[in-house]
């Protein structure tokens, strides 16, 4: 199979290594992963796709675009299609994927359910999440990260808007009232130099994007990692 999504290649390597043909080129995990690499999540290389012969293609419905699961559906291409926006779809999602696969219950997804049954929980607070600048854009309603956040203790002040993905002109950026601005290192890398300079008001925290955003054996380890590095 060939996974166009880097935390999906994570949990198909992570369950049976064996089943894939094909990564795209920012499926980082597990380093060294023996593959051929497809391209990008937005721009995979199709003929590329095809000439590896996949029995399945996984992707997700934000990361990857439209026109390109249809086109590898037309192509006579089975895809599984992702888009969970909670910690508990995302687990669901990944059991149904790994007994698709013939590989049911694998420990790593034990591991990550018994992880979410009962998270540590810091003191509640507000929370605001660039996930990119120029433009400015962060987390708003029904978003996977949203939810980790809020099972963690921190309410998205944007969880409420109409996008799922609002932008921000930069004369409203520090405005938002909230208590702490959340800086992933993905899809944007920001550091202390580049990101809190435009939110004064709130307290900068940096975390690691793939505990924030990826649904695979990341899940593991994120509500521990993501509160010691929240609460800093």
């Amino acid at each position: 199979m060939v996974s166009l999504v880097p935390s999906l290649t994570e949990a198909i390597a992570a369950t049976d290594p064996g089943l894939l043909v094909g990564a795209t080129d920012w499926c980082s995990h597990p380093a060294g992963l023996p593959v051929a690499r497809v391209g990008g999540t937005k721009w995979p290389d199709l003929d590329r796709v095809r000439d590896l012969g996949p029995d399945l293609v996984v992707a997700n419905a934000e990361e990857n675009r439209a026109q390109d699961v249809a086109a590898l559906r037309a192509a006579g291409i089975r895809v599984w299609m992702t888009a969970p926006a909670t910690v508990e779809q995302a687990l669901d999602t990944l059991e149904r994927l790994c007994g698709a696969l013939g590989r049911p219950g694998p420990q790593w997804l034990a591991d990550a359910r018994a992880a979410w049954a009962d998270p540590p929980r810091l003191a509640p607070a507000t929370a605001v999440v660039p996930i990119w600048r120029r433009p400015w854009m962060v987390l708003g309603r029904d978003t996977f990260a949203g939810d980790v956040l809020a099972r963690l203790g921190l309410r998205n002040v944007f969880d409420g808007d109409s996008d799922r993905y609002p932008k921000l002109a930069p004369d409203r950026v520090p405005q938002v009232s909230a208590d702490v601005v959340v800086f992933p290192d993905e899809p944007y890398a920001f550091t202390p130099d580049d990101g809190p300079e435009a939110w004064p008001q709130a307290r900068p925290v940096f975390v690691s994007g793939r505990h924030l955003t990826w649904y695979g054996p990341s899940l593991v380890d994120a509500p521990e990692l993501l509160v010691r590095q929240l609460g800093g």
